[in-house]
């Protein structure tokens, strides 16, 4: 029995083979996998002794040979192959050991060159594992090391590896070189300045128990690549298994968070925020946010932009809460929250990234792909359009609303007063309805005056405006963009409201 092994990946290698050669295998290796063999002692037979060809073009070309890909591609239940086979003095390859070289590993590097990047994509490897792969009747394919022990005890206890297990190894060596040829042709299409087709790789992260309801199955997946403000990439530390609600309830918490760099809590309920606030400590930030809304809170989610501390922890802890998000904790608070089992505490990385990360979102037979929107403005004077101009403190107060409206289902609404929220319309199919939800809100917490309106979209009338008056309204934050802008200008200018436009929208559906 013969098997040809040439790794990139050399991981848990030496033993493998070590294994073979001692249950009577003949061991084939090329380059860099023959020095390692030969460096540990294991005899092994060079790719040129069975080619009679010499490895050339810097290596370029060293297994693309009949002899390797006829002795593995050999029916042997054929007498014609095998007479073939016996015709050209070609031995039989019966497991191929191949893993393929780091061209992934390779684009990731900071200033790679085209030249290096190309080097490392491998020819020879793939021809192998797929001549290997379609052959499994006959050929046992091995590209992850993972694989190696299980490989080795079947051809220790029955002589050859399982019919079951040669099909398993197939499977994932044709997912192998999928992965690798997507990543190769993602970047260079990318070089190219193509988009017509997208590839997206991802890997299992868990089966869920449903999804948004209990006749929907469900599955979580990962990408490739660890992600900041990711829960594929986050930690539990305790609590229950994360459903398909709760995945998609965190995410919105994340992607709110990505948008504040001072001390940051918000609290958020059907992928809406329901309370949030900023303060000049975590602690005064998670108790603003949790004094926002104490009854939408029950049952929903926080995060925290800062490491999460035992005051904090505290007053978590009367709280029926779902999900716990931060990116760090103190022992203490760890110690405080482990009295609520299925409370699930998430620890998430919170770097900032160079660029916005792509979104995905499947519709029925297609996909829709945008970059996530991580553009946020800071609310400036100069964007005033009426008579009236802010106060300093509204304008901390109009930036901060600006930030939270956009993170709230169209139409939105975010009433606002002292770096927090006081009241939040959102998903109305008219902005009136949605202002009306936030006013009253902030009503029914006896707020009256001083009040900040933000919305995500345009305001084209004045009545939004009129009814924000009546509740207490002094300044508005909006897009504008409006052909019937100056009416909402008009009507601020005739209630003393002052009114900014941002000159950008954040609808988000």
């Amino acid at each position: 029995m013969r098997a040809l092994v040439s790794v990139s990946d050399k991981t848990g290698l030496v033993p493998f083979v070590q294994g073979l050669q001692a249950l009577g295998w003949t061991i084939i290796a090329t380059g860099g996998t023959q020095r390692l063999l030969e460096e540990q002692g294991v005899k092994t037979v060079g790719i040129s002794e069975v080619t009679g060809f010499p490895e050339i073009l810097d290596g370029r070309v060293k297994t693309l040979h009949p002899k390797v890909h006829g002795g593995i591609l050999a029916r042997r239940d054929l007498p014609a192959h095998m007479q073939t086979l016996e015709e050209q003095g070609i031995g039989t390859i019966d497991l191929v050991c191949v893993n393929l070289y780091p061209f992934r590993q390779t684009i990731a590097k900071e200033g790679v060159s085209m030249e290096e990047a190309i080097e490392n994509i491998d020819i020879g490897g793939p021809s192998m594992v797929r001549s290997a792969a379609k052959n499994w009747r006959d050929v046992t394919i091995v590209c992850d090391p993972a694989d190696y022990g299980r490989v080795l005890e079947e051809i220790r206890v029955n002589g050859k590896t399982s019919d079951e297990t040669r099909l398993q190894l197939s499977a994932k060596a044709y997912t192998h070189t999928a992965e690798y040829d997507m990543c190769i042709a993602g970047w260079m299409r990318g070089k190219a300045g193509l988009n017509e087709k997208l590839f997206l790789e991802y890997d299992l992260k868990q089966p869920l128990r449903y999804g948004e309801n209990p006749h929907q199955s469900a599955t979580f997946y990962a990408a490739m690549q660890p992600a900041p403000y990711s829960l594929a990439f986050a930690r539990q530390i305790q609590g229950k298994e994360l459903s398909y609600n709760n995945i998609q309830d965190a995410n919105a918490a994340l992607n709110v968070l990505r948008d504040f760099d001072a001390p940051f809590c918000v609290a958020l309920k059907h992928m809406n925020p329901c309370g949030a606030a900023v303060g000049q400590t975590i602690e005064q930030a998670w108790q603003a946010a949790y004094e926002a809304d104490k009854v939408s809170i029950y049952g929903g989610i926080v995060g925290v932009n800062r490491e999460l501390t035992a005051e904090v922890a505290r007053g978590m802890k009367p709280i029926f809460l779902e999900i716990v998000i931060a990116p760090s904790y103190t022992p203490e608070a760890l110690e405080i929250l482990s009295a609520k089992k299925n409370l699930r505490v998430l620890e998430v990385p919170m770097q900032r990234e160079d660029q916005a990360p792509m979104q995905y979102v499947g519709v029925n037979g297609g996909m829709l792909a945008q970059q996530l929107d991580t553009a946020m403005e800071t609310v400036k004077p100069e964007m005033c359009v009426t008579k009236v101009r802010p106060t300093d403190a509204q304008l901390a107060d109009l930036d901060f609303g600006w930030r939270i409206v956009k993170h709230v289902k169209s139409n939105a609404i975010a009433v606002v007063r002292d770096n927090h929220t006081i009241g939040v319309g959102a998903g109305q199919t008219n902005r009136v309805g949605s202002a009306e939800i936030a006013l009253k809100q902030a009503q029914a917490a006896g707020f009256a005056e001083g009040l900040i309106l933000a919305s995500d979209g345009f305001l084209p009338f004045g009545d939004t405006v009129e009814l924000a008056a009546k509740y207490g309204v002094t300044a508005i934050v909006q897009p504008g963009g409006s052909i019937r802008d100056e009416e909402s200008i008009a009507k601020a200018d005739e209630l003393g409201i002052t009114m900014l436009f941002t000159g950008i929208r954040h609808f988000k559906h």
